[in-house]
């Protein structure tokens, strides 16, 4: 680093948000600071708060409690020395490339000639000079994202906040795109202090960080502040850039089981029942892989790469496999039980029973099995499950919750639905859990 100077202090920050008559935590206590000359990655599981952290940093939201303090000084409001550049492009269709790169610089009261020499310079920047008069339709989806980034830079802000502008795009055009930043980040073009990105990707934090902070869920704080102290070009097949992915991995992977909320907490209910968001049918491929693998355990890192699985799919993964006895975690790999063996190499039909047996012991059906038995007929309208769930969870999460529930009780025989009237019921010959 060229500089210790801190250029911006997360302090103690907590954010709740009220639902209804109940308070969900999104982020508790997180604290962590970026200094002068930094790249930050922010990486963890889906619903640990990074991006809500990205809005307080730049002042788009107010913390419940706690402190962004930058350059020594608290932040009230937007912060004008950052600027976000999002998953989405966010173009405005009608206007051409140029108009949109200028678009943020007349909202600041840029004088026209000022204005068009500025986004002429930073299109060429960033590989669109050229491409000035086209409209966003006509343009890729790594060339629109790189319109988002020319956009952004053009305010001149000191922190540049990335929430995964990588993720939308197609394997090859992230690529591309991730490079061409990290040259103009490595050759001091860019008129940034400092970079904060928000990644599932774990390879991309290792690939492009100084320093990685690896957030946990329920509630969102920090579990591990890990330096990448690697040169660069890095390479990913080098033994230490795997050593650094592998050490990420096995951080995340060792919180993957699904802990009981403190009954006091906001939430607590609804949490301590959540199944992880998955596919069964990429949980039985994997569990099968396992099974046919001369090896007793495997890293869950190399395991994903090989798969081409995602790192946040596979952690999800990870957690159903630990919360149906299948396998267990031990310092990044993945072992399977003595269960998980027979389930791997049992027929469809033994895997169906196995897996209804282990589904009819978790907090979500137990508390589904308490909703069904106080029906006459063992229906319920999916409304109905849907309203409850939300007691306790954000709407958008009691939905996938209860789309979740109803693809384990369907593969479990253990529910069924029907999408004409809206009910759930169970099955007849599963009338008690």
């Amino acid at each position: 680093m060229e500089s210790q100077e801190t250029l911006l202090h997360v302090r103690q920050i907590t954010k709740r948000y009220r639902m209804r008559e109940k308070a969900f935590v999104a982020l508790k206590n997180v604290d962590f600071n970026v200094v002068d000359h930094e790249f930050l990655a922010l990486v963890g599981p889906s619903g640990c708060g990074k991006s809500t952290l990205l809005r307080l940093i730049t002042g788009l939201e107010k913390p419940s409690s706690g402190e962004i303090v930058y350059r020594g000084e608290l932040v009230r409001g937007v912060n004008p020395k950052t600027t976000v550049v999002f998953q989405t492009f966010a173009l405005f269709p009608w206007l051409t490339v140029q108009q949109n790169v200028e678009l943020a610089l007349e909202a600041r009261g840029i004088p026209k000639k000022i204005r068009t020499l500025r986004s002429v310079e930073l299109l060429d920047m960033v590989g669109l000079d050229g491409f000035e008069t086209a409209f966003p339709r006509e343009l890729s989806g790594g060339m629109r994202q790189k319109v988002g980034f020319a956009r952004a830079l053009a305010v001149e802000p000191e922190l540049l906040c990335l929430d995964e502008p990588f993720s939308t795009l197609d394997i090859l055009s992230a690529e591309t795109l991730r490079s061409e930043l990290h040259e103009l980040w490595v050759s001091k073009r860019l008129p940034i202090r400092a970079i904060i990105l928000v990644t599932h990707n774990i390879e991309e934090a290792a690939m492009l960080a100084d320093r990685i902070v690896v957030m946990d869920k329920e509630p969102g704080r920090v579990i591990a502040d890990i330096p990448i102290e690697l040169s660069f070009p890095r390479s990913r097949k080098s033994p230490d850039f795997l050593a650094a992915v592998d050490r990420v991995y096995a951080t995340l992977a060792g919180h993957t089981q699904q802990r009981q909320a403190a009954p006091t907490e906001p939430g607590a209910q609804g949490r301590a029942k959540m199944l992880p968001i998955i596919s069964i049918d990429v949980l039985i491929g994997l569990m099968q892989r396992m099974g046919d693998a001369p090896e007793v355990g495997a890293d869950i890192y190399r395991l994903a790469t090989e798969l081409n699985i995602p790192a946040d799919e596979m952690l999800h993964l990870t957690e159903a496999a630990e919360l149906l006895g299948l396998a267990e975690i031990r310092q990044g790999d993945i072992v399977l039980t003595p269960l998980g063996d027979t389930f791997a190499e049992a027929s469809m039909l033994v895997k169906k029973e196995i897996f209804s047996r282990r589904v009819r012991r978790l907090p979500m059906f137990k508390w589904l099995w308490d909703m069904f038995s106080q029906t006459e007929h063992k229906k319920l309208e999916w409304e109905d499950i849907r309203m409850a769930l939300e007691e306790d969870l954000p709407p958008d999460e009691a939905q996938k919750q209860l789309d979740a529930a109803v693809e384990w009780g369907r593969y479990a025989e253990l529910l069924s639905y029907d999408d004409n009237t809206g009910v759930i019921f169970l099955e007849k010959f599963n009338a008690a859990l």
